[in-house]
Parts: structure tokens; C-alpha cells; sequence
């Protein structure tokens, strides 16, 4: 099982008492620690406005910020949580996309979903269809994405989009193309198209869900005559770590103040442990087959949750 970690950026309220003047040697800061330990991606969210309540604390946009963090790493991974097919068009985010990939000599996953957050939609001027149309303009945006990365002038016909003779320089560095991750656990549809086309899956952490998943999919290769262990399922993993009870309530206690919420509220969004029962948790999900895990620590700018995990889960893990 390999790890990813978020850097921080806003959008879960972990710039909160971070003055703006401080938000990148924030973020870079981090990315340099997730960089030096034994992850092996840095991972942003594609969000404008925070959870759990909207509010005025900053969200940096996923893709610029991805561009600033390929041009001062060295050696991570570059992720996206997931890019929001809705916001982009889909010949325009290849091209950024390709960049992104030549900037940081071939280190980028291409992650994308069909988009969730309507209150995002609206406050933003973008339709927001039914999840029936939102998935299949998913499916049609990864063939977009495809064609331009391999082909010298792109032309597709679909439906929900059209593009004719479009070029995409340069081309991204990887070859065929940067992997593609898809996310999203809708049964019928999105599932069917992460069978289809992606690289890797994403679902959530919980063990149960993740099996459940799994099968789904494994149904959907089958119905086309995909090999299942092809595709990568990953998890995303939300938490805190604690090496006593002491520190644990501390950081719950400060994350709770940064949101909002109460503190049996944080509880409920995050899982809170000591590294042995974090191992297990994520333990039981390696055993079902999850490959790589992103893990999201609301403390990573001001707390040490994300170096606990490092020294003490991973290496049980692994």
C-alpha cells in the first residue's frame, strides 16, 4: 500500500489563523515534510468554497496551485482529489493538464470526477444537470483528455462536447499519457465508466463501502471484458494521530474551533486515533485490495499528525 498526502489550502478550513501573507510558505512548508517522508504524492482538492460551511477563508484553486508546487518539488507525485469535470472544458484542462506534467518532468496523476457541490455550481455561474447528464459528460471529457494527449490535432463529436482539430503542445511527458484516476462510487454509471477508462478508482475509507465498491466494479470490468486487477482502487482518508489521548483532544479541541463545530462533530468527520488503531483501520482495507491512500490531516499546518503517521503507521503498514 502506498500514501499520498493534501497539503493545506483551505478549503477544510485548515488555513484558519494562518495570515494571507502566509499561506504559501504554508503550503510550501508542507509539501516539503510530505515530500521528505515516505509518501509518495502531494495531493490538492478541486473546491472554491469551504466545508463544512461555506465562508470567507481562503480556497486555492486546485490547478494554479498545482503548477506553483510542480515547479518547487522534486520528487512527489502531483494529485487533484478530485478535479470537478463541470468547471473545466475538457480540451482546455488537457492542455493545462500537459503542462503541468512537462513542469514537473513527468510527475502528474489526473484525477477526475462528475462533480458534486451545488452550491458551488450556482454561486459560480455553472449548470448543474442531472447526475445522469453530469457522468456522462464525465465519460465524454476523459475521451477529450485522451485524444489530445495522443493525438497530433484532436477532433471528437459527442453529445456534450465538441472539439475539432484541437492541439495539444506539448504533449504530456509520461507515456501513453499521465495515469487517470476517476472517482466516484455510482453504481450504475460512474462505476461503469471508471471500468471503461480509468487507471485507478477512488472511494471512500470505510472498509464495508470499499468492498461493496469493489464488487460493483468488478462486475462492470466483467460486462466488458476488462481484466479487474487492471484498475488501481484507492481510498481517500481523513484524520488525526495522536501519540497519547492528551494530544489527541488538544488537536480535536483546535480543529473543532477552526470549523465551527463541536468537538463529537470532528469526531464524526475525521478519524481520531493512536497509530495502532489507525494501522488497523487502514489494514483492513489493504487487505481488500486498496493500492494507495490520500490521507487529509486538518492539522498539517500548525499540528504534527502527519509526521505520526509517517514514522508510525506507514512503517506498519508496510
Amino acid at each position: 500500500m502506498r500514501f499520498g498526502a493534501f497539503v493545506p489550502q483551505g478549503w477544510r478550513m485548515d488555513l484558519v489563523g494562518v495570515a494571507r501573507e502566509d499561506h504559501w510558505n504554508t503550503i510550501l512548508d508542507v509539501a516539503g515534510r510530505i515530500e521528505s517522508a515516505a509518501f509518495d504524492s502531494l495531493w490538492v482538492y478541486d473546491h472554491f468554497h469551504t466545508v463544512p460551511d461555506q465562508t470567507q477563508e481562503p480556497t486555492y484553486e486546485a490547478w494554479s496551485l498545482l503548477a506553483a508546487l510542480a515547479a518547487v518539488t522534486k520528487t512527489s507525485r502531483l494529485g487533484q482529489m478530485c478535479t470537478c469535470n463541470g468547471y473545466r472544458n475538457p480540451a482546455y484542462l488537457a492542455k493545462v493538464a500537459a503542462g503541468i506534467d512537462v513542469i514537473s518532468g513527468g510527475r502528474l496523476e489526473f484525477s477526475i470526477g462528475a462533480g458534486w457541490y451545488h452550491e458551488e455550481y450556482e454561486a459560480y455561474g455553472y449548470p448543474f444537470p442531472s447526475g445522469g447528464t453530469r457522468i456522462a459528460e464525465l465519460e465524454e471529457s476523459v475521451e477529450i483528455v485522451k485524444k489530445m494527449w495522443t493525438e497530433d490535432e484532436a477532433t471528437y463529436d459527442g453529445e456534450h462536447y465538441q472539439i475539432a482539430g484541437a492541439i495539444c503542445q506539448p504533449k504530456p511527458l509520461q507515456d501513453p499519457h499521465p495515469p487517470i484516476w476517476i472517482a466516484g462510487g455510482g453504481e450504475k454509471k460512474t462505476l461503469r465508466v471508471v471500468a471503461k477508462h480509468a487507471d485507478y478508482s477512488n472511494f471512500g475509507a470505510d472498509p464495508e463501502h470499499f468492498a461493496h465498491k469493489s464488487e460493483i466494479l468488478r462486475g462492470h470490468c466483467e460486462a466488458i471484458g476488462r481484466d479487474f486487477d487492471e484498475i488501481g482502487r484507492t481510498a481517500i482518508w481523513h484524520g488525526l494521530v495522536g501519540t497519547s489521548e492528551a494530544d489527541l483532544n488538544a488537536k480535536v479541541s483546535r480543529v473543532a474551533e477552526a470549523i465551527g463545530r463541536p468537538e463529537d462533530d470532528v469526531r464524526r468527520r475525521y478519524t481520531v486515533g493512536s497509530p495502532d488503531q489507525v494501522a488497523e483501520e487502514l489494514g483492513k482495507l489493504a487487505e481488500l485490495g486498496c493500492v494507495h491512500v490520500q490521507c487529509f490531516f486538518p492539522d498539517s499546518a500548525w499540528g504534527d499528525s502527519l509526521e505520526v503517521f509517517d514514522t508510525a503507521v506507514i512503517p506498519a503498514l508496510n
